[in-house]
């Protein structure tokens, strides 16, 4: 569905292209430097090999929680409400870059520089492992959904222990790119035909907000949010769930119950990092698999389609039999990728650093070649953020939006090309 308003946002728009095109974030000499272990070049990749005849294996079935399951939980929860209603009850603020500490600066990317950045409350976040990224840059081509700009950042709770904790989503306020403010909701599945629902217990490692879905790479593949379908949690407790008095969602204020799914067909790739790209007809979803850096393995690259018909919008086109299958896939030699992007033909690849306090390298590839993005006197390529996060292309405003440890940053697309070598 698309929310324009156009007219009341070209004012903003012309001040937000004025911001961007004249702030450069001063970083710190500890966050530029290269240490000598990183002032190496990384293998070059090559060219990306086509998988021809792979596709049909990279299938996902598609499973959506009955209507009646979702409308029971609705009338035992109340009326669901709208991202705007979310971002009215945003009550933490993100600090800028200029608040933050050296070493949580030092998760920036070196070369090509942030041009925005900010960093997450210490408090706020102890204890979570920042995931996914993605804005209603990707939800609509205008870069807003309704009046607003929307950031979101998904977030797994790190419990110490071989289980995986819970999974939650900011839901940031970015009208105001000097003053980014903040909600949390958690991300739940309805379970006993809606009477009841528990907590996503999986990284979030890539997330696409298409339209009025939201998708989540899980650890056993997709799951599918509606953003018109956030309820509001009523007890402030730990626990997940209904509880007495009504219905708690660990702390946060709201809850967003799964819609559907696309569960992985047998021997089909975990579609780990994800992200949108809007210059194929149709616009389309990619997904990278997670493939050690050390693996003499090479790592899958594939896309689906989503689907063109308005009563199936933001789901993935899918075949008589409920089935999303590939429309292509490659193999590229880059292994570690913690985040990718496609456009225009061109694949970026986030592939995280070989050491904790190192940085990663960033990489363009196409069917013929590869290039990385570099930096220093020496041309080293280990210039991207350490920790290699997702990557969303806002294409209204070309920025790159990533996240690495307590930092969430944009740049311009623009300056990453003119950084490869």
């Amino acid at each position: 569905m698309k929310q324009r308003g156009r007219h009341r946002r070209q004012k903003r728009g012309r001040a937000l292209r004025a911001f961007l095109a004249g702030t450069a974030l001063a970083l710190t000499a500890a966050a530029t430097m290269i240490s000598a272990s990183q002032a190496t070049v990384s293998k070059d990749p090559g060219g990306l090999k086509t998988l021809a005849g792979a596709t049909a294996g990279l299938r996902l079935q598609e499973r959506l929680v009955p209507q009646a399951t979702l409308d029971r939980l609705a009338s035992a929860m109340g009326r669901p409400v709208g991202v705007r209603a979310v971002l009215e009850d945003a009550d933490r603020s993100i600090h800028n870059a200029g608040d933050c500490t050296t070493t949580e600066r030092t998760a920036l990317p070196i070369q090509p520089a942030a041009t925005r950045a900010y960093c997450w409350d210490t408090a706020d976040t102890r204890g979570w492992r920042a995931g996914g990224v993605t804005t209603s840059g990707d939800a609509d081509d205008d870069g807003h959904w309704g009046a607003d700009r929307v950031i979101l950042s998904g977030w797994t709770h790190d419990t110490g222990t071989a289980r995986t904790g819970l999974a939650r989503v900011a839901f940031v306020d970015a009208d105001d790119p000097d003053n980014l403010v903040y909600t949390w909701a958690t991300l739940v599945v309805p379970v006993d035909g809606g009477r009841d629902y528990r907590g996503l217990a999986s990284p979030v490692s890539g997330m696409v907000w298409y339209q009025g879905k939201l998708l989540v790479s899980a650890a056993d593949g997709l799951y599918v949010y509606d953003m018109h379908r956030v309820q509001r949690a009523t007890v402030d407790s730990r626990a997940v769930g209904k509880v007495r008095g009504g219905w708690a969602a660990y702390g946060s204020r709201y809850v967003l119950p799964a819609v559907g799914s696309y569960r992985l067909a047998s021997g089909t790739p975990h579609p780990a990092a994800i992200s949108l790209d809007r210059s194929t007809a149709p616009d389309s979803l990619v997904a990278s698999e997670r493939v050690p850096a050390d693996s003499e393995r090479h790592t899958r690259l594939w896309r689906y389609a989503f689907s063109s018909d308005p009563a199936r919008a933001g789901l993935l086109s899918t075949d008589s039999a409920g089935r999303a299958v590939a429309t292509e896939a490659y193999e590229t030699k880059t292994t570690g990728v913690g985040g990718v992007l496609s456009y225009a033909s061109h694949w970026y690849l986030a592939r995280a650093a070989d050491s904790p306090d190192g940085h990663g390298t960033l990489w363009r590839q196409t069917a013929k070649d590869a290039e990385a993005t570099r930096c220093g006197s020496d041309e080293s390529q280990h210039c991207w953020s350490g920790q290699a996060g997702s990557l969303s292309y806002w294409e209204e405003t070309g920025e790159l939006w990533s996240q690495s440890g307590r930092m969430l940053y944009a740049l311009p697309m623009s300056s990453i090309d003119r950084s490869l070598g």
